[in-house]
């Protein structure tokens, strides 16, 4: 196994780590009736082919306009917000299932990842991110 083939292999190790963490901790809330202090993980499916993988995030009850999608020292972050309709802060909440406040799920990109030709798509709450692969950068070494 060349240099190469195993740092490639390590970077995909690590990505394929990030996505095995469903949830990290999942939903949390403060107590009482104040939740500006909320949290939620967004669940994610990875699946790839030859050509690119595909990133799906489910956020429900948002709009596009309370995503964001960053690529920066090589991980995907997608974060935002949601907050509770003012029309539900008065009177006392009976159940309360539904995550509020601020969310953020990174992952690891492989190297062979086309950061700059990723695209996203956002319909009925799902996220739906391509991300090109780019063709293999190794160099095969010649011994003289």
């Amino acid at each position: 196994m060349s240099l190469y083939q195993s740092n490639v292999n390590h970077i995909f190790d690590d990505f394929i780590k990030d996505l095995s963490v469903a949830r990290r901790g999942g939903t949390r809330s403060g107590r009482g009736h104040n939740t500006n202090n909320t949290f939620f993980v967004p669940l994610i499916d990875v699946h790839e082919n030859d050509n690119e993988f595909f990133v799906n995030a489910e956020l429900p009850g948002l709009n596009k306009d309370q995503i964001n999608i960053d690529v920066r020292d090589n991980a995907l972050i997608i974060s935002g917000e949601t907050k509770k309709e003012q029309k539900y802060e008065k009177g006392e909440t009976i159940i309360q299932e539904r995550s509020y406040g601020s969310f953020t799920r990174s992952i690891s990109l492989p190297p062979n990842v086309k950061a700059e030709d990723i695209t996203a798509k956002f319909e009925n709450g799902l996220l739906e991110l391509k991300l090109p692969k780019s063709a293999s950068s190794g160099k095969k070494i010649t011994i003289e």
